[in-house]
């Protein structure tokens, strides 16, 4: 039997081990659910071991532990991929907005529906039935294959660095590989080769040393919220050109031949405006939508505070207001090197009569893959054959920052294979998985690894 036809005869068990997997509610950030989170752990041990990976084991850190596994079967000089996911799921609030309970997996016609259907047990569940079919079909692996699973990637995978700078030799490799981003749409295969960085500051602006009444103070004491809404308006220009000195001094251009790949992207920007139900995009008009969303560095306000804000009217002339300022990177810009610009620039064109605190609160670096590497030659050539067509080349908006330190401690370039879709809801209600699409991934993954054996290391 080839590994596609025990793909394809083994699909309602993958079902069945999915939903057992999806059913431990591993809610990494919630120490009441450590216990659990320790149990989906050792679930995806027993399951590495099942499947014939070796040296499987489960690796502590200082809060969720990391399960390894591997298979050497090619051998030394061989091409060496290290797939890496996460067993953690995100919190479920608000309950009452799930149709079924998040950890009561339900199928609904093609979909799946439970908390980390998508982000990323149902992509790490694949992932292993590949490595299953060609185990059990051929015995061995094309190329060499280890595994990384942990469980704090939704907490900002605080122990992940530190355990690749541990086990930098056993980690060694060519390739890392990571199913945690979604296809373009439903039918449309896609790699995502580059991801935005982040530099996420705060501001906090004082006046007075009390809260005072307007009608008294007004007019002759500055007020923070004021102060504040005049420093966040100065921070980007009416045509979305963020005016912070040396703000763009590092940007990288995107090239033309990236530009016609993204423009080979079917966008109905009309469709796209209707469903968020606003007039016009705003931005870099020299830039299409995708172009701004996904290889554009942006400046955005994600909250503020300040003052009264109850229901009614109270005259206040608050002491404090602040705000938090999110940018999202792209190559070459660093998160310290813009920390620096940003708390220079709003201290610049801070108002006299207040003094303004500036934190940087954290960040990470944006990420390009080659295109041409070896491991995203095989993957569009696995994908082709699944999908039946060219697979899309895509960027992401988001941010994923443990792919810089695969980067920088590993050597390794990073293939973001992902066959979620853009509807499926991660972090949301109502998460849910295409199960068409997990089984496509099960067998592009298990081309993906026989394609790469092709490829010269």
């Amino acid at each position: 039997m080839s590994f596609l036809e025990y793909i394809k005869e083994n699909k309602a068990r993958y079902e069945d081990e999915l939903i057992s997997f999806l059913r431990i509610p591993s809610v990494s950030t919630e120490p009441s659910h450590d216990p659990e989170t320790r149990r989906c752990a050792e679930f995806v041990r027993d399951e590495l071991s099942r499947i014939g990976m070796d040296n499987v084991a489960i690796y502590e850190t200082a809060r969720h532990p990391v399960v390894f596994g591997q298979r050497l079967d090619a051998g030394e000089g061989a091409h060496t991929v290290l797939f890496y996911g996460h067993y953690d799921v995100q919190p479920v609030d608000p309950l009452n907005l799930w149709t079924n309970p998040p950890f009561e997996p339900t199928i609904v016609g093609d979909q799946i529906y439970a908390r980390g259907a998508s982000d990323d047990k149902g992509q790490v569940f694949l992932q292993l039935k590949a490595l299953e079919a060609l185990l059990k079909t051929e015995g061995k692996l094309p190329v060499n294959v280890k595994v990384i699973i942990e469980g704090e990637e939704e907490i900002g995978s605080p122990n992940l660095e530190p355990f690749l700078e541990k086990y930098r030799e056993m980690l060694s490799c060519d390739t890392v590989l990571v199913s945690d981003t979604p296809m373009y749409d439903y039918g449309m295969p896609s790699l995502c080769y580059g991801l935005r960085g982040l530099c996420y500051m705060e501001l906090e602006v004082t006046g007075p040393n009390r809260d005072l009444h307007s009608g008294s103070y007004g007019g002759v004491v500055e007020n923070p919220i004021n102060a504040l809404s005049r420093i966040i308006s100065k921070l980007k220009g009416e045509d979305g050109h963020i005016l912070i000195d040396g703000f763009y001094d590092s940007v990288r251009s995107v090239e033309p031949e990236e530009r016609k790949e993204l423009a080979r992207l079917p966008f109905d920007e009309a469709a796209r405006k209707a469903d968020l139900e606003v007039g016009t995009f705003t931005g870099e008009q020299d830039y299409s939508p995708l172009e701004r969303i996904w290889a554009r560095p942006t400046l955005d306000a994600n909250g503020i505070w300040g003052g009264f804000a109850g229901s009614g009217a109270k005259t206040v002339l608050p002491s404090k207001a602040g705000a938090k300022v999110s940018m999202r990177l792209v190559p070459d810009q660093t998160p310290g090197e813009i920390a620096k610009l940003f708390e220079a620039y709003v201290k610049k064109i801070t108002p006299p009569g207040v003094i303004v605190k500036v934190t940087d609160l954290h960040g990470g670096l944006p990420a390009v893959t080659p295109i041409d590497s070896a491991g995203v030659r095989a993957a569009r050539r696995a994908l082709k054959e699944v999908f039946g067509r060219e697979p899309f080349l895509t960027r992401e908006g988001g941010s994923i920052p443990i792919v810089n330190s695969f980067l920088k401690i590993l050597e390794a370039p990073t293939v973001l294979m992902g066959f979620t879709m853009p509807d499926q809801n991660a972090h949301s209600p109502n998460e849910k998985m295409y199960l068409p699409g997990f089984h496509d991934g099960v067998r592009a993954t298990a081309l993906f690894y026989k394609e790469l054996a092709k490829e010269a290391k």
